[in-house]
């Protein structure tokens, strides 16, 4: 499956579409990354385990496309997806996940196109994870371009998981055995769990470490 273009302009828009959604993620990963050295700086704490980022292939983008009725053009590419660069941002808890949304939504030159909360309402299946579609300039040599980057912001745990649930879906063609499927929910859940206690923990370790300094002030 390829998407269609028809003459040299259109190839040379594709190869442009390409260069602008690497560009966009390039800005956002450092972005991410001046954050997290801050975060580091003020708090004495990196709230970021790891970064991720990946270009939508033309085949996934085709079937997408297609799936929701459009044809295979770049510019319906454009228009109706909003996923071509995506980055990934891994955290340790929970709290940082909502902690990082709200630190790249304050971002002066970012604009929240849509949010998805996949932690207070998980999917079907026991997904969680926090999306979020943001629009950022890409400032090219004769124009600014305004491009799409979905974030997905998760715990290790949630990842792992997900990593996990992402090859089974694969493997199965999208029809899991029934007891693959319930075993999944059951690890989702118990995901869930370990994330709220390890959460919980670090509060009371961060607040026992305050008293300790407010108890023997230097």
């Amino acid at each position: 499956m390829e998407l269609q273009v028809g003459n040299e302009s259109e190839i040379r828009s594709w190869k442009e579409v390409q260069l602008v959604y690497s560009s966009a993620l390039k800005q956002i990963a450092t972005k991410i990354e001046i954050l997290n050295d801050e975060f580091q700086h003020v708090h004495l704490y990196n709230p970021i385990e790891h970064v991720k980022k990946r270009i939508k292939t033309s085949e996934s983008i085709v079937k997408k496309l297609k799936s929701h009725g459009y044809d295979p053009t770049i510019e319906n590419m454009v228009k109706y997806v909003n996923d071509i660069a995506g980055i990934r941002v891994i955290c340790s808890f929970t709290s940082d996940i909502y902690r990082i949304a709200e630190m790249i939504s304050k971002q002066s030159d970012i604009k929240v196109v849509a949010v998805k909360d996949y932690i207070l309402n998980p999917k079907s299946s026991g997904y969680r994870s926090y999306h979020m579609v943001v629009l950022l300039p890409v400032y090219l040599s004769d124009r600014i371009v305004e491009t799409k980057v979905e974030m997905q912001i998760r715990t290790v745990a949630m990842d792992f998981w997900a990593s996990l649930e992402h090859k089974i879906q694969y493997k199965f063609e999208g029809n899991a055995p029934a007891h693959i499927n319930t075993e999944l929910m059951e690890c989702a859940r118990m995901v869930a769990e370990l994330d709220s206690r390890m959460r919980q923990l670090n509060e009371e370790i961060q607040a026992l470490s305050e008293m300790s300094v407010n108890e023997y002030p230097t």
